[in-house]
């Protein structure tokens, strides 16, 4: 008679705020972040997540140059995959030299 349970677990959401200031704590304290995520009751994954965002050394300009870069790289993404577009429909249709008997 083995019961299984399930225990559903809930998400956690935290508000900027507090993100902001576990980074800050991290960043101050020279600790490391499993032993300050473990303090604050929350998951070393989480803070590591947030520090590139919340952190000192994310400025608005860092963000604003991350976001120009991923656009760059979105727009050469997007020439690449029309081109390969073309020549898969180059490549589809039936040439003028064959005959349809």
């Amino acid at each position: 008679m083995n019961e299984e349970v399930t225990t559903k677990r809930t998400r956690r959401r935290y508000d900027e705020a507090f993100r902001r200031e576990a980074v800050a704590l991290a960043e101050s304290s020279g600790r490391p972040l499993s032993e300050v995520a473990a303090q604050l009751g929350i998951s070393h994954w989480n803070l590591r997540d947030w520090i590139p965002i919340y952190g000192r050394r994310s400025t608005t300009g860092q963000l604003e140059e991350r976001v120009a870069r991923l656009q760059k790289e979105n727009a050469s993404l997007r020439q690449q995959r029309d081109s390969l577009k073309k020549v898969l429909g180059i490549l589809a249709e039936p040439s003028g030299n064959a005959s349809t008997s």
